[in-house]
């Protein structure tokens, strides 16, 4: 059943968000553990070639050997792209989903991904690009002037030494409000840029301009999906702690308390991975529901979704065409209008 749109309230959004999760709880977990499937998957094979080839180097007799060496970069080489892919697919799929699924429409894991490889290469860059506007001008520029202030201040005495520390502290902070700022201002770029199938730079743009009036709601958003993690962070250590107490409560000696560790850690590990994994789609699935609220309040997508529903507006769709990819539909203002 196709979703009625109206502007909503941030406790709406934040029980739709929910709504759709729990009903399509096995497309959006699949989706979001994807690059998690990745380095579990990388540190598995680590793990396998250090145990066969590398396993008499201990922390007390490290011995960086030309092999070993070559192992990690060829390990990095390799995972690093494979990752950035799987990232690109997970985040654009669970964006596409998220669309799809608010809109009514069917969707799985597999025809999420295939949605994605048209695209592929304009995510990517959109990707970059938003990290590049949010994250490295704002930090490359706090931090070149950190870095002068803190030279020039050995030589400006006490007083003046305290003053440029202060002034470098004034502008760390000040790095850090932009970049938050940023991220709120462009947090809907990728839902446009997956809806709508604008490029990067203009998908930044109207994403400045739609987010306008809704950061607020955005922030408290991040905030709640932060303090989740943070709580499910804490429940993944409760289960290592458990191995660990067993193992000491039944006296174990050194090797059964290595082993007991291990045994923890990989316990931590793999809860820690599989929360993570639940809690990836909460802020997409927000995101396109903040996106699609904006239109509402803008642009009049609620009247315009009637007409489409109704049969009674033809809109130019700028989404991709493939068949049950659930990403196409009305994106902008309908282009004509006909008599029934």
């Amino acid at each position: 059943m196709s979703e009625t749109f109206r502007p909503a309230t941030l406790g709406e959004i934040l029980d739709r968000t929910a709504q759709l999760y729990r009903r399509n709880f096995w497309l959006f977990v699949g989706v979001a553990a994807l690059p998690i499937g990745v380095i579990v998957g990388v540190s598995a094979v680590a793990g396998a070639i250090w145990k066969t080839f590398f396993s008499s180097i201990t922390i007390n007799n490290l011995e960086m050997t030309g092999a070993f060496a070559a192992l990690i970069g060829a390990l990095v080489l390799v995972a690093l792209p494979v990752y950035i892919a799987a990232a690109v697919f997970s985040r654009a799929g669970l964006a596409g989903a998220a669309a799809s699924a608010h809109r009514g429409e069917g969707f799985t894991i597999r025809s999420a991904l295939e949605a994605v490889k048209p695209q592929f290469w304009r995510y990517l860059w959109f990707m970059i690009l938003q990290g590049i506007v949010i994250g490295f001008i704002p930090i490359a520029t706090a931090v070149v002037v950190i870095t002068v202030l803190l030279y020039l201040a050995p030589g400006a005495g006490t007083a003046g030494g305290l003053a440029l520390g202060f002034v470098a502290f004034l502008f760390g902070a000040a790095a850090f409000v932009i970049v938050v700022w940023l991220a709120l201002g462009y947090s809907l770029g990728f839902p446009v840029c997956v809806v709508e199938n604008k490029p990067a730079w203009e998908s930044l743009q109207r994403a400045w301009k739609l987010s306008q009036g809704t950061r607020g709601r955005i922030l408290v958003m991040y905030l709640l999906v932060i303090a989740l993690s943070f709580a499910v962070s804490m429940l993944s250590a409760i289960p290592s702690m458990i191995v660990i107490f067993i193992a000491a409560a039944h006296g174990g000696g050194a090797p059964q308390s290595s082993t007991a560790f291990i045994a923890a850690e990989i316990v931590r590990v793999v809860m820690d991975f599989a929360l993570q994994v639940l809690i990836a789609p909460v802020s997409a699935i927000a995101l396109v529901l903040f996106y699609y609220d904006q239109r509402v309040r803008k642009e009049g997508f609620d009247i315009e979704w009637m007409m489409q529903q109704a049969g009674l507006a033809q809109t130019v769709s700028a989404t991709a065409p493939t068949e049950g990819a659930g990403i196409s539909g009305p994106i902008g203002p309908p282009d004509t209008v006909e008599e029934p």
